[in-house]
Protein backbone atom coordinates (compact mmCIF):
# COMPACT_ATOMS: atom_id res chain seq x y z
CA UNK A 1 0.00 0.00 0.00
CA UNK A 2 0.96 3.48 -0.46
CA UNK A 3 2.49 4.61 2.94
CA UNK A 4 0.30 6.74 5.22
CA UNK A 5 2.85 7.54 7.65
CA UNK A 6 2.41 11.15 8.83
CA UNK A 7 5.32 13.51 7.30
CA UNK A 8 5.92 17.17 7.56
CA UNK A 9 3.06 17.81 6.90
CA UNK A 10 0.63 14.68 7.74
CA UNK A 11 -2.84 15.50 6.06
CA UNK A 12 -2.46 -22.50 20.31
CA UNK A 13 -1.90 -25.48 18.76
CA UNK A 14 -2.78 -26.41 15.67
CA UNK A 15 -6.56 -28.19 15.00
CA UNK A 16 -6.84 -31.69 15.20
CA UNK A 17 -6.66 -33.24 11.67
CA UNK A 18 -6.83 -36.85 10.64
CA UNK A 19 -3.76 -38.77 10.64
CA UNK A 20 -1.76 -37.82 7.70
CA UNK A 21 0.06 -40.42 6.01
CA UNK A 22 3.99 -40.00 5.25
CA UNK A 23 5.19 -39.08 2.22
CA UNK A 24 3.17 -37.02 -0.57
CA UNK A 25 -0.29 -37.51 -0.53
CA UNK A 26 -2.16 -39.31 -3.69
CA UNK A 27 -5.45 -38.32 -3.09
CA UNK A 28 -6.15 -35.45 -5.49
CA UNK A 29 -9.09 -36.68 -8.61
CA UNK A 30 -7.25 -37.44 -11.67
CA UNK A 31 -7.61 -34.43 -14.26
CA UNK A 32 -9.86 -34.17 -17.51
CA UNK A 33 -9.72 -32.32 -20.91
CA UNK A 34 -10.94 -29.02 -21.26
CA UNK A 35 -14.32 -30.15 -22.42
CA UNK A 36 -14.83 -32.72 -19.63
CA UNK A 37 -14.02 -35.73 -21.74
CA UNK A 38 -10.08 -35.70 -21.58
CA UNK A 39 -10.04 -33.84 -24.78
CA UNK A 40 -8.40 -30.58 -25.83
CA UNK A 41 -11.73 -28.98 -26.87
CA UNK A 42 -11.69 -30.38 -30.30
CA UNK A 43 -12.25 -34.09 -29.49
CA UNK A 44 -8.64 -34.63 -30.29
CA UNK A 45 -7.01 -36.63 -27.03
CA UNK A 46 -3.70 -35.41 -25.29
CA UNK A 47 -3.03 -32.33 -27.39
CA UNK A 48 -3.25 -28.72 -26.35
CA UNK A 49 -4.64 -27.76 -22.59
CA UNK A 50 -5.87 -31.74 -22.48
CA UNK A 51 -4.82 -34.36 -20.81
CA UNK A 52 -1.66 -34.18 -21.40
CA UNK A 53 -1.62 -30.95 -19.77
CA UNK A 54 -3.98 -31.99 -16.95
CA UNK A 55 -2.03 -34.85 -16.42
CA UNK A 56 0.90 -32.86 -15.78
CA UNK A 57 -0.90 -30.59 -13.47
CA UNK A 58 -2.11 -33.63 -11.31
CA UNK A 59 1.72 -35.39 -11.74
CA UNK A 60 2.75 -31.86 -9.69
CA UNK A 61 0.20 -31.69 -7.44
CA UNK A 62 1.19 -35.14 -5.97
CA UNK A 63 4.41 -34.67 -5.48
CA UNK A 64 3.31 -32.17 -3.01
CA UNK A 65 4.39 -33.34 0.41
CA UNK A 66 2.67 -33.55 3.45
CA UNK A 67 3.27 -30.71 4.86
CA UNK A 68 2.64 -28.84 1.51
CA UNK A 69 -0.31 -29.82 0.93
CA UNK A 70 -1.90 -29.08 4.03
CA UNK A 71 0.13 -25.19 4.10
CA UNK A 72 -1.43 -25.40 0.81
CA UNK A 73 -5.30 -26.24 1.91
CA UNK A 74 -4.93 -23.45 4.88
CA UNK A 75 -3.68 -20.78 2.34
CA UNK A 76 -6.32 -21.93 -0.55
CA UNK A 77 -9.21 -21.64 2.71
CA UNK A 78 -7.93 -18.46 4.33
CA UNK A 79 -8.20 -16.69 0.78
CA UNK A 80 -12.12 -17.89 0.53
CA UNK A 81 -12.97 -17.24 3.89
CA UNK A 82 -11.42 -13.64 3.45
CA UNK A 83 -13.16 -12.92 0.57
CA UNK A 84 -16.93 -14.38 1.71
CA UNK A 85 -18.46 -15.33 5.56
CA UNK A 86 -17.46 -18.53 6.60
CA UNK A 87 -21.01 -19.95 6.50
CA UNK A 88 -21.10 -19.46 2.85
CA UNK A 89 -17.46 -21.75 2.51
CA UNK A 90 -17.95 -25.55 1.47
CA UNK A 91 -15.22 -28.15 2.05
CA UNK A 92 -16.01 -28.40 -1.78
CA UNK A 93 -15.67 -25.00 -2.44
CA UNK A 94 -12.06 -25.27 -0.59
CA UNK A 95 -11.22 -28.17 -2.68
CA UNK A 96 -12.25 -26.85 -6.01
CA UNK A 97 -10.15 -23.60 -5.47
CA UNK A 98 -6.81 -26.16 -3.93
CA UNK A 99 -7.13 -28.49 -7.35
CA UNK A 100 -7.63 -31.14 -4.69
CA UNK A 101 -10.66 -33.49 -3.78
CA UNK A 102 -13.11 -33.36 -1.40
CA UNK A 103 -11.70 -36.86 0.40
CA UNK A 104 -8.44 -35.16 0.24
CA UNK A 105 -9.18 -31.91 2.16
CA UNK A 106 -10.63 -34.36 4.86
CA UNK A 107 -7.44 -36.48 5.42
CA UNK A 108 -5.85 -33.41 6.41
CA UNK A 109 -8.62 -31.83 8.48
CA UNK A 110 -11.90 -33.55 10.00
CA UNK A 111 -14.26 -30.56 8.52
CA UNK A 112 -14.32 -27.19 7.86
CA UNK A 113 -14.38 -26.13 11.61
CA UNK A 114 -10.82 -26.97 12.01
CA UNK A 115 -9.92 -25.88 8.58
CA UNK A 116 -11.61 -22.09 9.60
CA UNK A 117 -10.30 -22.27 12.59
CA UNK A 118 -6.62 -22.92 11.36
CA UNK A 119 -6.95 -20.24 8.75
CA UNK A 120 -8.37 -17.66 11.37
CA UNK A 121 -5.12 -18.98 13.40
CA UNK A 122 -2.75 -17.94 10.93
CA UNK A 123 -4.71 -14.62 9.87
CA UNK A 124 -4.61 -13.68 13.47
CA UNK A 125 -0.71 -14.23 13.65
CA UNK A 126 -0.69 -11.66 10.42
CA UNK A 127 -2.39 -9.13 12.27
CA UNK A 128 -1.14 -9.30 15.55
CA UNK A 129 2.15 -8.74 13.46
CA UNK A 130 0.85 -5.40 12.24
CA UNK A 131 1.02 -3.83 15.46
CA UNK A 132 4.53 -4.58 15.84
CA UNK A 133 6.27 -1.11 15.08
CA UNK A 134 10.31 0.17 15.92
CA UNK A 135 10.16 2.22 19.11
CA UNK A 136 11.27 5.73 16.91
CA UNK A 137 10.04 8.90 16.81
CA UNK A 138 6.04 10.34 18.26
CA UNK A 139 4.29 8.03 19.38
CA UNK A 140 1.25 9.16 18.03
CA UNK A 141 2.86 9.13 14.38
CA UNK A 142 4.31 5.17 15.43
CA UNK A 143 0.44 4.67 15.75
CA UNK A 144 -0.48 6.12 12.67
CA UNK A 145 1.99 3.70 10.70
CA UNK A 146 0.22 0.61 12.44
CA UNK A 147 -3.29 1.99 12.23
CA UNK A 148 -2.73 1.99 8.35
CA UNK A 149 -1.68 -1.82 8.28
CA UNK A 150 -4.28 -2.80 10.61
CA UNK A 151 -6.94 -0.97 7.98
CA UNK A 152 -5.20 -2.73 5.26
CA UNK A 153 -6.11 -6.14 6.91
CA UNK A 154 -9.35 -5.49 7.79
CA UNK A 155 -10.38 -4.03 4.32
CA UNK A 156 -8.67 -7.27 2.62
CA UNK A 157 -10.09 -9.80 4.93
CA UNK A 158 -13.06 -7.91 5.81
CA UNK A 159 -16.13 -10.37 4.28
CA UNK A 160 -15.08 -13.44 6.34
CA UNK A 161 -14.09 -12.03 9.28
CA UNK A 162 -16.98 -9.16 10.19
CA UNK A 163 -19.36 -11.52 10.83
CA UNK A 164 -17.25 -13.52 13.51
CA UNK A 165 -15.79 -10.39 14.91
CA UNK A 166 -19.90 -9.24 15.22
CA UNK A 167 -20.62 -12.36 16.83
CA UNK A 168 -23.16 -13.42 14.46
CA UNK A 169 -20.92 -16.08 12.18
CA UNK A 170 -22.51 -19.86 12.76
CA UNK A 171 -18.89 -20.55 12.52
CA UNK A 172 -17.63 -19.04 15.87
CA UNK A 173 -16.14 -20.97 18.59
CA UNK A 174 -14.60 -21.22 21.31
CA UNK A 175 -11.90 -22.04 19.08
CA UNK A 176 -12.10 -18.91 17.25
CA UNK A 177 -12.95 -16.63 20.45
CA UNK A 178 -9.07 -17.57 21.56
CA UNK A 179 -7.50 -16.87 18.66
CA UNK A 180 -9.46 -12.92 18.55
CA UNK A 181 -8.44 -12.66 22.17
CA UNK A 182 -5.02 -13.57 21.47
CA UNK A 183 -4.72 -10.63 18.72
CA UNK A 184 -6.46 -8.39 21.14
CA UNK A 185 -4.01 -8.91 23.92
CA UNK A 186 -0.79 -8.88 21.79
CA UNK A 187 -2.34 -5.36 20.51
CA UNK A 188 -3.02 -4.04 23.69
CA UNK A 189 0.71 -5.14 24.59
CA UNK A 190 2.65 -3.61 22.04
CA UNK A 191 0.69 -0.50 22.83
CA UNK A 192 1.68 -0.75 26.24
CA UNK A 193 5.33 -1.49 25.35
CA UNK A 194 5.31 2.12 23.23
CA UNK A 195 4.05 3.68 25.62
CA UNK A 196 7.11 2.52 28.04
CA UNK A 197 5.37 3.02 31.38
CA UNK A 198 7.22 0.39 33.65
CA UNK A 199 4.62 -0.53 35.69
CA UNK A 200 0.91 0.35 33.63
CA UNK A 201 -1.81 1.10 35.88
CA UNK A 202 -5.16 -0.65 35.94
CA UNK A 203 -6.32 2.64 34.55
CA UNK A 204 -4.46 2.95 31.33
CA UNK A 205 -4.56 -0.66 30.93
CA UNK A 206 -8.37 -0.26 30.84
CA UNK A 207 -8.02 2.47 28.21
CA UNK A 208 -6.05 0.78 25.99
CA UNK A 209 -7.71 -2.14 25.83
CA UNK A 210 -10.99 -0.29 25.44
CA UNK A 211 -9.50 1.77 22.84
CA UNK A 212 -8.30 -1.16 20.40
CA UNK A 213 -12.23 -2.47 21.56
CA UNK A 214 -13.39 0.70 19.47
CA UNK A 215 -10.97 0.42 16.87
CA UNK A 216 -12.33 -3.09 15.70
CA UNK A 217 -15.81 -1.18 16.10
CA UNK A 218 -15.25 1.39 14.15
CA UNK A 219 -13.41 -0.36 11.35
CA UNK A 220 -15.85 -2.48 10.79
CA UNK A 221 -18.51 0.03 10.38
CA UNK A 222 -16.47 1.63 8.27
CA UNK A 223 -15.92 -1.59 6.24
CA UNK A 224 -19.91 -1.53 6.05
CA UNK A 225 -20.53 1.94 5.19
CA UNK A 226 -17.13 3.55 3.48
CA UNK A 227 -18.61 6.73 4.86
CA UNK A 228 -15.28 8.55 5.09
CA UNK A 229 -11.65 8.24 3.50
CA UNK A 230 -9.95 5.20 4.50
CA UNK A 231 -6.53 7.67 5.96
CA UNK A 232 -9.17 10.05 7.70
CA UNK A 233 -10.54 6.92 9.35
CA UNK A 234 -6.93 6.18 10.22
CA UNK A 235 -6.02 9.49 11.72
CA UNK A 236 -9.04 9.90 13.74
CA UNK A 237 -8.60 6.55 15.37
CA UNK A 238 -4.99 7.75 16.27
CA UNK A 239 -6.25 10.93 17.67
CA UNK A 240 -9.04 9.05 19.84
CA UNK A 241 -6.10 7.64 21.27
CA UNK A 242 -4.80 10.44 21.99
CA UNK A 243 -7.44 11.89 23.68
CA UNK A 244 -7.71 8.87 25.92
CA UNK A 245 -4.52 8.65 26.99
CA UNK A 246 -4.61 12.66 27.93
CA UNK A 247 -8.03 11.98 29.60
CA UNK A 248 -6.49 9.29 31.96
CA UNK A 249 -3.09 10.88 32.72
CA UNK A 250 -5.54 13.76 33.84
CA UNK A 251 -7.18 11.28 36.31
CA UNK A 252 -3.96 9.61 37.11
CA UNK A 253 -1.25 12.24 38.16
CA UNK A 254 1.23 9.57 38.60
CA UNK A 255 0.72 8.37 34.92
CA UNK A 256 0.65 11.81 33.98
CA UNK A 257 4.26 12.32 35.52
CA UNK A 258 5.26 9.00 33.55
CA UNK A 259 3.93 10.22 30.36
CA UNK A 260 5.40 13.99 30.58
CA UNK A 261 7.78 13.03 27.45
CA UNK A 262 5.00 12.34 25.42
CA UNK A 263 3.62 15.46 23.91
CA UNK A 264 6.88 16.96 24.04
CA UNK A 265 8.26 14.58 21.48
CA UNK A 266 5.34 15.06 19.51
CA UNK A 267 5.29 17.30 16.60
CA UNK A 268 2.97 20.00 14.90
CA UNK A 269 2.46 18.51 11.46
CA UNK A 270 1.70 14.88 13.61
CA UNK A 271 -1.31 13.69 14.99
CA UNK A 272 -1.11 15.02 18.13
CA UNK A 273 -0.18 18.53 17.05
CA UNK A 274 -3.29 18.35 14.40
CA UNK A 275 -5.79 17.65 17.40
CA UNK A 276 -4.48 20.04 19.60
CA UNK A 277 -5.13 22.75 16.93
CA UNK A 278 -8.46 21.27 16.15
CA UNK A 279 -9.16 22.00 20.14
CA UNK A 280 -7.96 25.23 20.20
CA UNK A 281 -10.16 25.98 17.26
CA UNK A 282 -12.85 24.56 18.92
CA UNK A 283 -12.28 26.69 22.20
CA UNK A 284 -12.43 29.59 20.09
CA UNK A 285 -16.02 29.17 18.90
CA UNK A 286 -17.90 32.24 20.77
CA UNK A 287 -19.48 30.94 23.49
CA UNK A 288 -18.29 27.72 23.66
CA UNK A 289 -14.63 29.31 25.40
CA UNK A 290 -16.93 30.89 28.15
CA UNK A 291 -18.71 28.01 29.04
CA UNK A 292 -15.49 26.29 29.17
CA UNK A 293 -14.06 28.39 31.43
CA UNK A 294 -17.17 28.76 33.52
CA UNK A 295 -16.49 24.97 34.31
CA UNK A 296 -13.06 24.80 34.73
CA UNK A 297 -13.68 27.60 37.15
CA UNK A 298 -15.73 25.69 39.54
CA UNK A 299 -18.72 25.75 41.44
CA UNK A 300 -19.00 29.18 43.46
CA UNK A 301 -19.90 29.68 46.72
CA UNK A 302 -23.24 31.08 47.57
Amino acid sequence: MASRTPSAPIPSAPSPAARPHRGTDKGAAPGKGTDGRGTDGRGTPGKGTGRAADQGAEKQRRRLSVDERREQLIAVALELFSRRPPEEVSIDDIAAAAGASRPLVYHYFPGKQALYEESLRRAGRELAGRFEEPAEGPLSERLYRVMGRYLDFVQSHGPGFAALLRGGSVAASAGTSAVIDEVRQAAADQILAHLAVPVPSPGLRLTVRAWIANAEITSLEWLAERSVPLEELQLHLVQEFVAALTLTAAREPALAAELAGFFAGERPDGPTGLLVRDLAGLFAVPGIADSLAALAAGPTAD
